[in-house]
Order: C-alpha cells, then sequence, then structure tokens
C-alpha cells in the first residue's frame, strides 16, 4: 500500500503509540496558542506551551512567520507590536517584550521548550500564509520544516495551515507528518485527494455539512475543530467523536469530557 495515502491513519496511530500514558479525557484537548488564558499569560509565549504540557493535554497550537532577516519566530499576528513581522528584522522585533516580560520566541526557542520534559503534547504548528508573497509562505514552510527536523522532534510535531498550498509542499518533503487543512472549503475526500491528514476547520463548517464527519472517518482524515470555548458546543462535538478539539478553554474541556466519560 503507498505510503502517502495511509498518512492519515499512520499518524493517527503513531500518535496513540507516542502519548498513550495520557489520560483519556485529555486526549483530545489541543490548547490554542498553549494553554493561556485561566492564568493571563501571553498567547504563544513560552509560559503558555509550558502550561499546556503541564496540564498533559494532546496538543499545544503555535504560530508561525518568518521576519524580513529569515527568522521564525512565533506569534499570532501579522504584526507585532505594530510592526509588520514579514518586514522587520528580529533584532528589531525583540526590543519589545511580551506582557509577562518574555521576549518574542524563535521557533528554535520554542520547539526545544516543546521537547522538554514532554511525553503527551504533539506540536501543532500553523504556518501562516505570507502576505507577501505565495512563493515565499511555501519557502517558510520548508524552513520550518527544516528546523523541526534539525531538532529532532518531528514525532511530536504537526502542521496546520490556511494556505493549502504550505501544506502540499510539506507533503512533498515529509511524506509522513500529520498535515491539516484549516480553510473549511474542501471536502475530506478531496484533501484525502492530495494526501493532507486531516481537516481542522472551525465548528460551524461541520454543522452546515455534518455529513463530512462520517466522510473523514470512512477515508481515515483526522478530525480536528477550532476554536471551540461553548460548553454546548464542545457537547457537540464529543458526542461527535472527534479526533481533536482546539479551545481557549482547555480546563472547561477538559470538565466536559469528564462529564461525558
Amino acid at each position: 500500500m503507498n505510503t502517502i495515502k495511509i498518512s492519515g491513519a499512520f499518524f493517527l496511530i503513531l500518535t496513540i503509540a507516542l502519548f498513550s500514558s495520557c489520560s483519556a479525557k485529555k486526549d483530545v484537548v489541543v490548547a490554542h496558542r498553549g494553554a493561556w488564558k485561566k492564568n493571563n499569560l501571553p498567547e504563544n509565549s513560552i509560559a503558555s506551551l509550558r502550561h499546556a504540557i503541564d496540564l498533559k493535554l494532546a496538543g499545544s497550537e503555535f504560530d508561525v512567520w518568518r521576519t524580513a532577516d529569515d527568522s521564525l519566530v512565533i506569534n499570532h499576528d501579522a504584526h507585532y507590536n505594530k510592526l509588520l513581522i514579514e518586514e522587520t528584522n528580529y533584532a528589531d522585533l525583540i526590543k519589545f517584550k511580551l506582557s509577562n516580560g518574555e521576549k518574542l520566541p524563535t521557533l528554535h526557542e520554542y520547539i526545544t521548550e516543546g521537547k522538554r520534559n514532554n511525553k503527551h503534547t504533539l506540536l501543532v504548528c500553523e504556518i501562516k500564509p505570507s502576505e507577501i508573497s505565495k512563493e515565499r509562505g511555501k519557502t517558510t514552510a520548508l524552513k520550518t520544516v527544516e528546523v523541526i527536523k534539525k531538532l529532532q522532534a518531528e514525532k511530536i510535531t504537526g502542521y496546520i495551515s490556511f494556505d493549502y498550498d504550505i501544506l502540499k509542499q510539506i507533503r512533498q518533503v515529509d511524506q509522513r507528518t500529520s498535515l491539516q487543512y484549516l480553510e473549511g472549503n474542501k471536502s475530506p475526500k478531496e484533501v484525502n485527494s492530495d494526501h493532507i491528514s486531516g481537516v481542522d476547520y472551525h465548528y460551524s463548517f461541520f454543522q452546515k455539512h455534518p455529513e463530512w464527519i462520517k466522510e473523514a472517518k470512512d477515508n481515515n482524515i483526522t478530525l480536528n475543530v477550532w476554536t471551540v470555548n461553548d460548553a454546548d458546543v464542545m457537547d457537540w462535538i464529543i458526542e461527535n467523536k472527534f479526533d481533536y478539539i482546539t479551545t481557549n478553554e482547555p480546563e472547561l474541556l477538559n470538565e466536559r469530557l469528564k462529564i461525558k466519560e
């Protein structure tokens, strides 16, 4: 059987094996930009990543941009302190601290921390589409994969993006890694045909297309959903047995999962 075509199923099996010590009620919870909200930590900070790992969550999501001088940094928005990241050198960005005193982390620093004392938490790497050009975004993807491989973190890292071409670019250089598409404009069968491992859509897309839930399961496509902060929506997703649920409220989601056990 072709290795690429079973990549989604392979990754699910691999993830279960790697994180088998994770408790059942936590094995679907992905912290959105780290576990930051309850303790008022900066989003995408080292501290929020560490808290997600300490909570033994299934995953912790983070966002990657490339600076003007080719540094890979972790931040959600295209701007940091009103500076456009893609047009600013890293040295100028780190003049401004995060709210907890941390500097803007590099990908290397973030992944290094993500490996430390971590036997449970998948690092969910969102590569942001470039606002300069499609090609720049694809190059950023390749540089990101290169850093993660250099740090020997491939087995605990998966990739997500709103840019479909970024995911296809990664698949060309890594046939086994988990790739999940975010945009919500393709069916599970469509992403499967391009060897993308999963769909990670806003929950409203699954409510509009409930048939996609079964279609994903029938095609061994990973089902993820974002960003779920409402208890009623959490309950609906739990009942439909999604593989992962991305949330700003991991503690609340753990409570809902415990009730549903």
